[in-house]
């Protein structure tokens, strides 16, 4: 599962780092650690005993759940996608790429950011088929990259055969 970065100190963490890698639209931000602890003289809600019986069937609060694992955030500024339906269908492809790939990369805070403008003469619509397929192509891409970079054999420490296994592990199915 891949949660969200919703704290603004976890996304300056990230960000105070240099990019991981980087493609023509998108930066990947990463550190290899868990959410930030909540912060101090923060009220606990009140525990109120119901009516309705003993057994607990809510799911688990956001703010216990594990710290460790993929947590994303994502960086979409105004000045690079105009319309919401632009920002919101990049969004929708960061989530969905970085699900995909998640198991591939390191436990920890991720951050993907929009860090340069799709030029829209080429997109019939904001919210065009091809503008989803374009930002969806180069995410793939550049999260293979990330991965590969993390899962790249040390200097003497794995053989070129080895090399290879783990490059054809994260390339796309052809048919």
């Amino acid at each position: 599962m891949v949660g969200r970065i919703l704290r603004s100190a976890d996304f300056e963490r990230v960000l105070a780092l240099r990019p991981c890698s980087r493609s023509t639209h998108f930066a990947v931000h990463h550190v290899a650690a868990g959410l930030s602890a909540l912060a101090k003289g923060r009220k606990q809600a009140a525990e109120h005993k119901l009516s309705t019986g003993d057994e607990i069937s809510c799911p688990q609060p956001v703010d216990e759940l594990p710290a460790d694992g993929w947590w994303l955030g994502l960086v979409v500024p105004k000045r690079h996608a105009r319309r919401a339906v632009t920002r919101n269908l990049i969004k929708r492809q960061m989530r969905c790429v970085m699900t995909e790939q998640a198991q591939h990369l390191p436990q920890g805070l991720w951050v993907l950011r929009l860090k340069a403008v799709f030029d829209l003469s080429r997109f019939a619509s904001p919210g065009s088929v091809a503008l989803r397929l374009a930002a969806r192509d180069e995410l793939s891409g550049l999260l293979q990259r990330t991965a590969g970079q993390f899962n790249a054999p040390h200097a003497g420490g794995a053989t070129a055969a080895a090399a290879g296994i783990v490059a054809g592990a994260l390339a796309p199915a052809r048919a």
